[in-house]
C-alpha cells in the first residue's frame, strides 16, 4: 500500500533533498508563520470581542475552526522543514512567529478555562501558611483570603479540594511569592514553555536535525493557547519532559530522575513515560525518582490521605470509573450493551498493554551511544507510552495532550502529530457526541498502524 498521501499531508519521511532545495521552503515557512499569527489574533477577536453577534456555542465553533486551520498549516510546516534542510534564517522566522503568537495570548486574560484561578488560589493559601489540601475554597477558615477578582472565578469552589499534585502546588506557591496574580501564574507557565523550546533546540542540534524543526512544538496551537494563554500546569510537564530528555542524553541519570518526578507530580499522567528513560543497569534513576516523589509530598503529607485531593471525585465526575467518559467503551456500548465489569476489564487491559510496552523498552532495548540518537529513541518511546495512555483515557479537554508536544518534536510519529493537531476539536462537545472524539482518535489509530509498519530509521528521522 502506498504511503504517498500520508507523506504529502503530514510529514515527509523520504531522504533529504539537496541543500539548495531548502531555500525554497523559507518563503513558504514565513507565509505559514504569518498566517498562524493572524489566526491567533482572529481567535482572540472571536473569543474576546463581546460586541460580535455570536452566542457562546457559535463563538466556540468559530474558534475551533481557526484552530483546525492552524493545525493543518502546522502539519504543512512540519512537511516543509522535514523535507529538506533550511537556511539559518528559517530558524529566526520560526522563533519570531512563535514569540508573536505567544505575545498575543499572554496579553489576553484566560479565555478558554478557569483552572488558572485555582492555581492562584492554591498559591495564595500556601503563602498564608495553610496546606492547600486541607480546606475547600469556600471554607470559612479561608474567608480572609477571598477577593473580588480570583475567588469568584474558582471552579468547584464549594465541593472540590484541590486536585493538583505537590510539584504543581510548589510551583503555585513560588508564583505567589514572586508575582502573585493571574499574570504572574501565566508568566510561570510561559517560562516552562520557553524552557521546552530552549531544550528542544539543543536536542535537535545533538540529533543532527534541522533546528527549524522546533516549530513542531513552537508553532503548535496547543502550547500557544493552553500554556501561555490559559496558563495550564501542563506547560510545566512539557518543559520538564524536554529538560529530562536533554539531561538523559548526556547520561545525567540522577538529575533525570528528579526532573521526571517533578513532571509526574504536576499532573500524574506524565509518569507513564518513566520506562522510556530507564534501563535495568541504571539503579540511580528509579531510586532518585522514588526519593524525589517522597520529597515533593513531604511538606503536604500531614493532611494524610487527603493529600490526593479531588482525584477520586474527578474520576467520578468525568465518568471514568464506570466507563461513561471513555470513547472506546461508549462506542462499544452503542453496538452491544456492556456488562457492569466492562470498565474494570478495560482498565486492566490498558494496564497490561502499557506494562508490555514498558517491559519491552526496559528489558529488550538498549540506549544508543550517541546523545542525539539516545534522545530520539527516548522521545519516541515516551511519545508512544503517552499516546497510548491518553487515547485509552480519551480526555475531554484539548490541553491534556499538550505534554506530548516536546516528545513529538523528536519522534516522527504521524499518529501523535494528528492527536496534537486535532485535539482542539474536543472543545466542541462532551464525549456523548461520538463524532467529535471519533475525528480525533480514529485517524490517530489508523496512522499508528502506518507508524509501526514503517521501519524506524536509526536516528528516528
Amino acid at each position: 500500500m502506498s504511503h504517498e498521501p500520508l507523506r504529502l499531508t503530514l510529514v515527509r519521511f523520504a531522504p533529504q533533498a539537496p541543500k539548495g532545495r531548502g531555500n525554497l521552503s523559507t518563503p513558504a515557512l514565513a507565509a505559514i508563520g504569518a498566517a498562524l499569527v493572524v489566526l491567533v489574533a482572529l481567535g482572540l477577536v472571536i473569543l474576546a470581542w463581546k460586541t460580535l453577534p455570536l452566542d457562546g456555542g457559535s463563538r466556540t465553533q468559530m474558534f475551533v475552526a481557526t484552530q483546525c486551520l492552524a493545525g493543518l498549516l502546522w502539519l504543512r510546516a512540519i512537511a516543509l522543514v522535514r523535507r529538506a534542510p533550511t537556511p539559518p534564517r528559517a530558524l529566526w522566522i520560526v522563533l519570531a512567529a512563535a514569540v508573536a503568537m505567544r505575545a498575543l495570548t499572554f496579553a489576553a486574560p484566560p479565555l478558554l478555562s478557569s483552572d488558572i484561578y485555582r492555581y492562584v488560589w492554591d498559591g495564595r493559601v500556601q503563602r498564608a501558611g495553610i496546606n492547600p489540601y486541607r480546606y475547600l475554597p469556600d471554607a470559612p477558615q479561608l474567608a480572609f483570603l477571598r477577593d473580588a477578582t480570583v475567588y469568584p472565578l474558582i471552579n468547584r469552589a464549594d465541593y472540590a479540594h484541590t486536585i493538583y499534585p505537590p510539584a504543581a502546588e510548589a510551583l503555585f506557591v513560588v508564583a505567589a511569592l514572586i508575582a502573585p496574580g493571574v499574570y504572574g501564574m501565566k508568566a510561570m507557565m510561559t517560562a516552562f514553555d520557553a524552557l521546552a523550546i530552549i531544550a528542544l533546540l539543543r536536542l535537535l542540534k545533538l540529533a543532527g536535525r534541522d533546528r527549524a524543526e522546533v516549530l513542531i512544538y513552537a508553532w503548535l496551537p496547543l502550547p500557544v493557547w493552553e500554556f501561555v494563554g490559559n496558563g495550564h500546569i501542563d506547560a510545566a510537564a512539557s518543559g520538564l519532559l524536554a529538560l529530562a530528555l536533554l539531561l538523559a542524553a548526556y547520561g545525567r541519570s540522577a538529575r533525570t530522575g528528579i526532573v521526571l518526578a517533578a513532571a509526574a507530580l504536576t499532573k500524574f499522567l506524565p509518569a507513564v513515560v518513566l520506562p522510556a528513560f530507564w534501563r535495568t543497569r541504571d539503579w540511580r534513576l528509579p531510586v532518585v525518582f522514588v526519593l524525589s516523589v517522597g520529597a515533593f509530598y513531604a511538606p503536604y503529607i500531614g493532611i494524610g490521605w487527603r493529600v490526593l485531593g479531588f482525584l477520586g471525585g474527578y474520576v467520578k465526575e468525568e465518568k471514568l470509573g464506570h466507563g461513561g467518559g471513555i470513547f472506546l467503551l461508549q462506542v462499544l456500548d452503542r453496538v452491544v450493551p456492556l456488562p457492569r465489569w466492562a470498565a474494570a476489564g478495560y482498565v486492566a487491559a490498558v494496564l497490561v498493554v502499557l506494562a508490555v510496552l514498558a517491559a519491552r523498552y526496559v528489558f529488550a532495548t538498549s540506549f544508543p551511544a550517541g546523545p542525539g540518537p539516545r534522545a530520539a529513541l527516548q522521545a519516541r518511546q515516551a511519545a508512544v507510552l503517552g499516546a497510548v495512555l491518553l487515547v485509552a483515557l480519551s480526555p475531554h479537554y484539548p490541553w491534556y495532550f499538550g505534554w506530548l508536544a516536546p516528545l513529538a518534536c523528536l519522534a516522527s510519529l504521524a499518529s501523535v502529530y494528528w492527536l496534537l493537531a486535532a485535539a482542539p476539536l474536543l472543545a466542541l462537545g462532551p464525549i456523548a457526541h461520538l463524532l467529535i472524539p471519533a475525528a480525533v482518535y480514529v485517524p490517530a489509530a489508523a496512522l499508528a498502524v502506518l507508524d509501526f509498519r514503517r521501519p524506524q530509521p536509526r536516528s528516528d528521522r
